[in-house]
Protein backbone atom coordinates (compact mmCIF):
# COMPACT_ATOMS: atom_id res chain seq x y z
CA UNK A 1 0.00 0.00 0.00
CA UNK A 2 1.09 3.31 -0.79
CA UNK A 3 1.68 6.03 1.85
CA UNK A 4 -1.77 6.98 2.84
CA UNK A 5 -3.11 10.88 2.51
CA UNK A 6 -5.94 12.08 4.77
CA UNK A 7 -8.19 15.03 3.00
CA UNK A 8 -8.07 18.07 6.07
CA UNK A 9 -10.97 20.46 5.86
CA UNK A 10 -8.59 23.04 6.61
CA UNK A 11 -11.10 25.70 6.96
CA UNK A 12 -13.81 24.23 9.59
CA UNK A 13 -14.11 24.15 13.50
CA UNK A 14 -14.24 27.49 15.71
CA UNK A 15 -11.12 28.15 14.68
CA UNK A 16 -10.83 27.08 11.24
CA UNK A 17 -7.08 27.26 9.48
CA UNK A 18 -5.63 28.96 12.56
CA UNK A 19 -5.75 26.01 14.43
CA UNK A 20 -5.81 23.53 11.83
CA UNK A 21 -3.05 24.34 9.67
CA UNK A 22 -0.48 23.88 12.52
CA UNK A 23 -2.25 21.08 14.34
CA UNK A 24 -2.00 19.54 10.39
CA UNK A 25 1.49 20.63 10.24
CA UNK A 26 2.37 19.12 13.80
CA UNK A 27 1.05 15.45 12.66
CA UNK A 28 3.11 15.77 9.54
CA UNK A 29 6.35 16.31 11.87
CA UNK A 30 5.15 13.72 13.91
CA UNK A 31 4.81 11.07 11.35
CA UNK A 32 7.29 10.50 8.88
CA UNK A 33 4.83 8.10 6.71
CA UNK A 34 1.71 10.38 6.73
CA UNK A 35 0.67 13.04 3.57
CA UNK A 36 -1.63 15.76 4.18
CA UNK A 37 -3.85 17.14 1.67
CA UNK A 38 -4.81 20.73 3.10
CA UNK A 39 -8.16 21.81 1.53
CA UNK A 40 -9.23 25.57 1.95
CA UNK A 41 -8.58 28.64 1.18
CA UNK A 42 -5.33 28.50 -0.71
CA UNK A 43 -3.50 32.18 0.22
CA UNK A 44 -4.68 31.93 3.63
CA UNK A 45 -3.38 28.42 4.07
CA UNK A 46 0.10 29.12 2.48
CA UNK A 47 0.77 31.95 4.54
CA UNK A 48 -0.51 29.98 7.51
CA UNK A 49 2.17 27.22 6.49
CA UNK A 50 4.68 29.96 6.19
CA UNK A 51 4.76 30.39 9.58
CA UNK A 52 5.91 27.08 10.45
CA UNK A 53 10.22 26.49 9.80
CA UNK A 54 11.00 23.14 8.19
CA UNK A 55 7.85 21.84 6.40
CA UNK A 56 8.15 18.70 4.52
CA UNK A 57 6.27 20.16 1.70
CA UNK A 58 7.04 16.71 -0.41
CA UNK A 59 4.13 15.22 1.78
CA UNK A 60 2.02 18.50 1.81
CA UNK A 61 -0.54 19.23 -0.65
CA UNK A 62 -2.88 22.15 -1.03
CA UNK A 63 -6.16 21.70 -2.89
CA UNK A 64 -7.84 25.33 -3.08
CA UNK A 65 -12.09 25.15 -2.41
CA UNK A 66 -13.12 28.80 -2.45
CA UNK A 67 -16.12 28.01 -0.14
CA UNK A 68 -16.81 27.45 3.40
CA UNK A 69 -19.51 25.71 5.01
CA UNK A 70 -20.54 27.53 8.09
CA UNK A 71 -21.53 26.15 11.51
CA UNK A 72 -24.38 27.87 11.33
CA UNK A 73 -25.42 26.29 8.01
CA UNK A 74 -28.30 23.71 7.27
CA UNK A 75 -27.56 20.51 6.06
CA UNK A 76 -29.70 21.09 3.01
CA UNK A 77 -27.61 24.32 2.31
CA UNK A 78 -24.45 22.94 2.40
CA UNK A 79 -25.36 19.73 -0.35
CA UNK A 80 -27.25 22.49 -2.70
CA UNK A 81 -25.74 25.84 -2.18
CA UNK A 82 -22.43 25.39 -1.73
CA UNK A 83 -20.39 22.82 -4.76
CA UNK A 84 -17.14 24.21 -3.82
CA UNK A 85 -16.78 23.89 -0.27
CA UNK A 86 -13.76 22.59 1.52
CA UNK A 87 -15.55 19.83 3.59
CA UNK A 88 -17.28 18.87 -0.17
CA UNK A 89 -13.99 19.01 -1.96
CA UNK A 90 -11.94 16.82 1.19
CA UNK A 91 -14.94 13.87 0.64
CA UNK A 92 -14.56 14.30 -3.05
CA UNK A 93 -11.05 13.79 -2.72
CA UNK A 94 -11.62 10.60 -0.51
CA UNK A 95 -14.28 8.91 -3.06
CA UNK A 96 -11.76 9.63 -5.76
CA UNK A 97 -8.96 8.05 -4.22
CA UNK A 98 -6.93 10.46 -4.15
CA UNK A 99 -7.21 10.51 -0.32
CA UNK A 100 -8.05 7.30 2.01
CA UNK A 101 -9.54 9.71 5.16
CA UNK A 102 -10.97 12.67 5.62
CA UNK A 103 -10.71 14.95 8.78
CA UNK A 104 -13.33 18.04 9.15
CA UNK A 105 -13.73 19.64 12.58
CA UNK A 106 -17.21 21.52 10.86
CA UNK A 107 -20.25 21.25 11.51
CA UNK A 108 -21.78 17.80 12.10
CA UNK A 109 -25.17 17.91 10.37
CA UNK A 110 -23.39 18.91 6.92
CA UNK A 111 -20.16 16.46 7.07
CA UNK A 112 -23.12 13.85 7.52
CA UNK A 113 -25.33 14.74 4.79
CA UNK A 114 -22.30 15.32 2.28
CA UNK A 115 -20.56 12.18 3.50
CA UNK A 116 -23.24 9.84 2.86
CA UNK A 117 -24.01 11.71 -0.59
CA UNK A 118 -20.49 11.85 -1.54
CA UNK A 119 -19.41 8.37 -0.45
CA UNK A 120 -22.65 6.35 0.22
CA UNK A 121 -23.55 3.98 2.89
CA UNK A 122 -22.13 0.17 2.82
CA UNK A 123 -24.83 -2.29 1.91
CA UNK A 124 -27.09 -2.51 4.53
CA UNK A 125 -26.76 -0.04 6.79
CA UNK A 126 -29.15 2.72 6.89
CA UNK A 127 -27.56 5.33 8.48
CA UNK A 128 -24.21 6.42 9.04
CA UNK A 129 -23.28 6.64 13.21
CA UNK A 130 -20.75 8.62 14.78
CA UNK A 131 -18.21 6.61 17.36
CA UNK A 132 -16.12 7.54 19.68
CA UNK A 133 -14.26 6.34 22.74
CA UNK A 134 -14.35 7.38 26.61
CA UNK A 135 -12.77 6.76 29.43
CA UNK A 136 -13.69 4.50 32.06
CA UNK A 137 -12.21 2.74 34.99
CA UNK A 138 -10.94 -0.11 32.67
CA UNK A 139 -9.51 1.63 29.82
CA UNK A 140 -12.39 3.39 27.37
CA UNK A 141 -15.68 2.37 25.39
CA UNK A 142 -16.79 2.88 22.10
CA UNK A 143 -19.80 4.83 22.28
CA UNK A 144 -22.35 5.44 19.27
CA UNK A 145 -24.42 6.99 18.26
CA UNK A 146 -23.03 10.44 19.09
CA UNK A 147 -25.88 12.63 17.72
CA UNK A 148 -26.11 12.00 13.69
CA UNK A 149 -29.49 10.21 14.40
CA UNK A 150 -31.96 11.79 16.69
CA UNK A 151 -34.20 9.70 16.07
CA UNK A 152 -33.89 5.43 15.70
CA UNK A 153 -36.05 2.31 15.59
CA UNK A 154 -34.54 -0.82 16.86
CA UNK A 155 -32.92 -1.91 13.52
CA UNK A 156 -31.29 1.35 13.73
CA UNK A 157 -29.63 0.41 17.18
CA UNK A 158 -29.28 -2.74 15.90
CA UNK A 159 -26.96 -1.82 13.04
CA UNK A 160 -25.47 0.70 15.18
CA UNK A 161 -24.47 -2.48 17.70
CA UNK A 162 -23.00 -4.19 14.71
CA UNK A 163 -20.85 -1.58 13.52
CA UNK A 164 -19.54 -0.54 16.72
CA UNK A 165 -18.82 -4.55 17.59
CA UNK A 166 -16.30 -4.46 14.07
CA UNK A 167 -15.23 -1.28 15.07
CA UNK A 168 -13.80 -2.24 18.38
CA UNK A 169 -12.32 -5.33 17.22
CA UNK A 170 -10.45 -3.32 14.58
CA UNK A 171 -9.05 -1.32 17.44
CA UNK A 172 -7.56 -4.16 19.56
CA UNK A 173 -10.35 -5.25 21.64
CA UNK A 174 -11.14 -8.97 21.45
CA UNK A 175 -14.33 -9.92 21.19
CA UNK A 176 -16.23 -6.43 22.56
CA UNK A 177 -18.88 -6.71 25.14
CA UNK A 178 -21.51 -4.78 23.73
CA UNK A 179 -24.64 -3.22 25.40
CA UNK A 180 -27.80 -1.19 25.04
CA UNK A 181 -27.77 2.01 27.49
CA UNK A 182 -31.34 2.11 29.42
CA UNK A 183 -32.61 3.21 32.04
CA UNK A 184 -32.16 0.08 34.22
CA UNK A 185 -30.53 -3.55 33.93
CA UNK A 186 -33.75 -5.15 34.07
CA UNK A 187 -35.48 -6.27 30.57
CA UNK A 188 -39.05 -4.84 31.49
CA UNK A 189 -37.05 -1.53 31.63
CA UNK A 190 -36.95 0.96 28.64
CA UNK A 191 -38.82 2.51 26.30
CA UNK A 192 -40.22 0.10 23.11
CA UNK A 193 -37.11 0.61 20.28
CA UNK A 194 -34.40 -0.21 23.32
CA UNK A 195 -36.33 -3.40 24.11
CA UNK A 196 -37.22 -4.50 20.65
CA UNK A 197 -32.92 -3.92 19.41
CA UNK A 198 -32.20 -6.23 22.85
CA UNK A 199 -34.67 -8.80 21.04
CA UNK A 200 -32.75 -8.46 17.87
CA UNK A 201 -29.23 -8.47 19.47
CA UNK A 202 -29.70 -11.50 21.48
CA UNK A 203 -30.24 -13.75 17.85
CA UNK A 204 -27.73 -11.87 16.60
CA UNK A 205 -24.66 -14.59 16.15
CA UNK A 206 -21.23 -14.25 17.00
CA UNK A 207 -21.75 -10.64 18.28
CA UNK A 208 -20.98 -10.48 22.55
CA UNK A 209 -24.22 -8.86 23.91
CA UNK A 210 -24.65 -8.30 27.62
CA UNK A 211 -28.09 -6.69 27.45
CA UNK A 212 -28.53 -3.13 29.01
CA UNK A 213 -26.14 -0.92 30.98
CA UNK A 214 -27.30 1.99 33.06
CA UNK A 215 -25.06 5.74 32.65
CA UNK A 216 -22.88 4.64 35.78
CA UNK A 217 -22.03 1.78 34.26
CA UNK A 218 -19.99 2.86 31.22
CA UNK A 219 -17.65 4.59 33.20
CA UNK A 220 -17.60 1.30 35.66
CA UNK A 221 -15.96 -0.06 31.96
CA UNK A 222 -18.91 -2.94 32.12
CA UNK A 223 -18.83 -2.54 28.57
CA UNK A 224 -16.60 -2.07 25.23
CA UNK A 225 -19.21 -0.77 23.24
CA UNK A 226 -22.94 1.33 24.78
CA UNK A 227 -25.66 1.69 21.97
CA UNK A 228 -27.83 4.38 22.16
CA UNK A 229 -29.87 7.03 19.89
CA UNK A 230 -28.17 9.94 18.87
CA UNK A 231 -30.10 12.36 21.35
CA UNK A 232 -28.78 9.97 24.10
CA UNK A 233 -25.73 9.84 23.41
CA UNK A 234 -24.77 13.45 22.47
CA UNK A 235 -26.71 14.37 25.89
CA UNK A 236 -24.06 11.89 27.43
CA UNK A 237 -21.34 12.99 26.34
CA UNK A 238 -21.54 16.63 26.45
CA UNK A 239 -22.52 16.02 30.01
CA UNK A 240 -19.32 13.91 30.63
CA UNK A 241 -16.91 16.52 29.25
CA UNK A 242 -18.91 19.24 31.79
CA UNK A 243 -18.12 17.20 34.93
CA UNK A 244 -14.69 16.33 33.88
CA UNK A 245 -14.06 20.44 33.57
CA UNK A 246 -15.96 21.29 36.90
CA UNK A 247 -14.02 18.39 38.60
CA UNK A 248 -11.29 19.56 37.25
CA UNK A 249 -11.92 23.56 38.01
CA UNK A 250 -13.12 22.18 41.09
CA UNK A 251 -9.73 20.47 42.31
CA UNK A 252 -7.59 23.89 41.36
CA UNK A 253 -9.51 25.84 43.96
CA UNK A 254 -9.02 23.37 46.56
CA UNK A 255 -5.27 23.51 45.84
CA UNK A 256 -5.25 27.24 45.78
CA UNK A 257 -7.11 27.84 48.99
CA UNK A 258 -4.29 28.13 51.22
CA UNK A 259 -0.32 27.70 52.01
CA UNK A 260 -1.05 24.53 53.36
CA UNK A 261 -3.23 23.37 50.70
CA UNK A 262 -0.49 24.49 47.83
CA UNK A 263 2.03 22.70 49.44
CA UNK A 264 0.06 19.98 49.25
CA UNK A 265 -1.17 20.44 46.02
CA UNK A 266 2.47 20.77 44.57
CA UNK A 267 3.26 16.98 45.77
CA UNK A 268 0.42 16.01 44.19
CA UNK A 269 1.08 17.69 41.16
CA UNK A 270 2.71 14.84 39.44
CA UNK A 271 -0.54 12.33 39.60
CA UNK A 272 -3.06 15.11 39.03
CA UNK A 273 -0.94 16.06 35.76
CA UNK A 274 -1.14 12.42 35.01
CA UNK A 275 -4.90 12.12 35.69
CA UNK A 276 -5.48 15.55 33.33
CA UNK A 277 -3.99 13.68 30.38
CA UNK A 278 -5.50 10.36 31.07
CA UNK A 279 -9.05 12.54 31.11
CA UNK A 280 -8.76 15.53 28.86
CA UNK A 281 -11.00 15.74 25.97
CA UNK A 282 -8.30 16.30 23.69
CA UNK A 283 -6.74 12.94 24.40
CA UNK A 284 -10.21 11.17 22.72
CA UNK A 285 -10.93 13.55 20.47
CA UNK A 286 -11.96 12.12 16.98
CA UNK A 287 -15.41 10.60 16.00
CA UNK A 288 -15.64 8.03 13.19
CA UNK A 289 -18.55 7.86 11.06
CA UNK A 290 -19.22 4.36 10.97
CA UNK A 291 -21.19 2.55 7.58
CA UNK A 292 -19.62 5.11 4.97
CA UNK A 293 -17.66 3.30 1.97
CA UNK A 294 -14.60 5.37 3.53
CA UNK A 295 -13.24 6.56 6.44
CA UNK A 296 -14.23 10.25 7.73
CA UNK A 297 -13.34 11.38 11.13
CA UNK A 298 -14.90 14.54 12.91
CA UNK A 299 -13.24 16.35 15.74
CA UNK A 300 -14.74 18.31 17.85
CA UNK A 301 -15.61 22.33 16.54
CA UNK A 302 -13.95 23.50 19.42
CA UNK A 303 -10.84 21.16 19.72
CA UNK A 304 -7.57 22.78 20.10
CA UNK A 305 -4.34 21.99 18.22
CA UNK A 306 -3.49 18.82 20.46
CA UNK A 307 -6.91 17.41 20.37
CA UNK A 308 -6.80 18.19 16.80
CA UNK A 309 -3.77 15.69 15.90
CA UNK A 310 -6.32 12.96 17.75
CA UNK A 311 -8.22 13.22 15.44
CA UNK A 312 -5.70 12.90 12.51
CA UNK A 313 -4.13 9.74 14.51
CA UNK A 314 -7.29 8.30 14.76
CA UNK A 315 -7.99 8.37 11.08
CA UNK A 316 -4.55 7.26 10.42
CA UNK A 317 -5.57 4.13 12.61
CA UNK A 318 -8.71 3.31 10.43
CA UNK A 319 -6.84 3.47 7.30
CA UNK A 320 -4.21 1.37 8.06
CA UNK A 321 -6.88 -1.65 9.93
CA UNK A 322 -9.25 -0.81 6.80
CA UNK A 323 -11.74 -0.06 8.42
CA UNK A 324 -14.22 0.13 5.75
CA UNK A 325 -13.16 -2.78 4.59
CA UNK A 326 -13.33 -4.93 7.43
CA UNK A 327 -17.26 -3.42 8.19
CA UNK A 328 -18.22 -4.68 4.79
CA UNK A 329 -16.76 -8.00 4.62
CA UNK A 330 -18.47 -8.59 9.04
CA UNK A 331 -21.44 -6.96 7.91
CA UNK A 332 -22.99 -9.19 5.86
CA UNK A 333 -22.70 -11.87 8.69
CA UNK A 334 -24.23 -9.67 11.38
CA UNK A 335 -26.85 -8.21 9.76
CA UNK A 336 -30.01 -9.52 9.69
Amino acid sequence: MSAPVIAIDAMGGDFGPHCIVPASLACLAEIPSLHLALVGQTPLIEKLIDRQPGVDRARLQIVHASEVVAMSDRPAQALRGKPDASMRVALEMVRQGRAQACVSAGNTGALMALSRYVLKTLPGIDRPAMMAALPTRAGSCHLLDLGANVDCNAEHLYQFAVMGSVAAETLGVRRPRVALLNVGTEEIKGNQQVKLAASLLRQAPGLNFIGFIEGDGVYRGDADVVVCDGFVGNILLKSSEGLAEMVAEKIRDLFSRNLASRLLGAVALPLLRSLREELKPATHNGASFLGLQGVVVKSHGGAAEDAFQSAIRRALVEIHENLPQRLHGRLEDLLL
